[in-house]
């Protein structure tokens, strides 16, 4: 068994991590789950202990061991407006299933005419790009990512109230790549790559919703209550991941694009650009401008100032999350700083180049252009 100093210090902090996720704002109604009841008037405990019977609309997902895929799934299908009111019921029984109105990760079946989003049977192996064309991701799905792709739009216009489907459009791809492809991928086992990693990751969402399942060594408490807590954390996070990618991320586009159609202007090589805003996000959208332009010679490097008011010259990377520069800054000046960086590289005001060479620092403007231009053509 588990110390009882620890368990009762696990049990204080689950508590009121529910108590707190029960009146967060941006949550919607608060979460009612049933387990193993009459799936056609659901019993759901009231705060005397006593019993009372309403029928509202029926999520189905497993019993037992919960998971991430399916936490999420819920609480995606409870953002919808027809099953905002609803009720989980947690069960493995056919017939129970059989009376629900939809049903995540049980069943055996991925029928969405009847709204049946499983994906354990052995003949499934449905990907983003094989259920539609028009996306490139090809991560087995799970029951997130099946909900997400049958309902993620709907969904982002509810927590983003717009109905702009530029901004939707592109939310919902960055949304799947970089928050629910993930969740798929573990789910089903997905290697992220072939053969052993350095180190491993063990604070993902996945891991964290898993370990707030009851310990085999521990006290019996309410898997209602831990669910309740799993459904409170992937819905922040979910809702956190598309309110950056939508108030964050997004508003750069402009200031990215404005940037690349004046390189230009910054250096006749045209390799080089000007961010007006220091700090936005400009990766993805570099890279999606100049395939969509067909933009050569590529970009090599990006100036803008710090939240100091100091200048930066950063290499762009070979592809958006590598650690690669298409050019790095000049060998020789690497891990240099202040008086010697500027006498070995000849110009005033430096202040520092990292060792690897992928960004530097100069006090001005004027300086970190020559930079960059020196470095181009080292």
């Amino acid at each position: 068994m588990l110390p009882s100093a620890l368990l009762g210090s696990i049990q204080i902090k689950r508590f009121c991590v529910a108590y707190c996720c029960h009146f967060r704002s941006h949550l919607h109604r608060p979460l009612h789950i049933c387990q193993k009841g009459s799936a056609g008037t659901l019993s759901v405990s009231n705060t005397s202990g006593k019993m009372c019977s309403v029928s509202r609309p029926r999520i189905c997902t497993h019993d037992g061991i919960f998971h991430c895929d399916e936490t999420l799934a819920c609480y995606m299908l409870k953002r919808l407006p027809e099953y905002n009111d609803a009720k989980i019921v947690r069960t493995r029984e056919e017939a129970i299933i059989k009376e629900c109105d939809v049903v995540v990760d049980v069943g055996g079946v991925y029928d969405p005419s009847k709204h049946y989003y499983d994906h354990h049977q052995r003949n499934f192996d449905e990907s983003m790009s094989s259920l539609s064309e028009k996306y490139k991701w090809k991560t087995k799905l799970s029951s997130a990512g099946l909900v997400y792709f049958h309902f993620g739009h709907r969904i982002l216009k509810i927590i983003l109230d717009s109905t702009d489907d530029k901004l939707i459009s592109a939310v919902y791809d960055k949304v799947y790549e970089f928050f629910i492809q993930e969740i798929d991928g573990i789910d089903n086992g997905v290697p992220m790559f072939n053969g052993e990693p350095s180190y491993r990751i063990c604070t993902n969402l996945s891991a964290r919703v898993a370990r707030l399942n009851p310990f085999w060594n521990g006290v019996s408490d309410s898997d209602i209550d831990r669910f309740n807590e799993a459904y409170c954390l992937v819905g922040k996070e979910f809702e956190d991941h598309i309110k950056y990618w939508a108030h964050v991320w997004w508003p750069a586009h402009d200031i990215v694009r404005k940037a690349v159609n004046n390189r230009y202007e910054t250096h006749p090589s045209g390799e080089i650009m000007l961010l007006s805003n220091g700090g936005c996000p400009w990766k993805d959208h570099l890279f999606e401008l100049e395939e969509k332009l067909h933009i050569e010679p590529t970009i090599k490097y990006v100036l803008f100032q710090d939240q100091a008011g100091k200048w930066r010259v950063q290499g762009v990377p070979i592809a958006p999350q590598s650690f690669v520069c298409r050019k790095f800054l000049c060998e020789a000046w690497r891990g240099l700083r202040d008086e010697e960086l500027s006498v070995k590289a000849g110009i005033a005001g430096c202040i520092f180049v990292h060792t690897t060479g992928f960004i530097g620092g100069n006090k001005t403007y004027t300086g970190v252009l020559e930079m960059a231009a020196k470095s181009l053509t080292a």
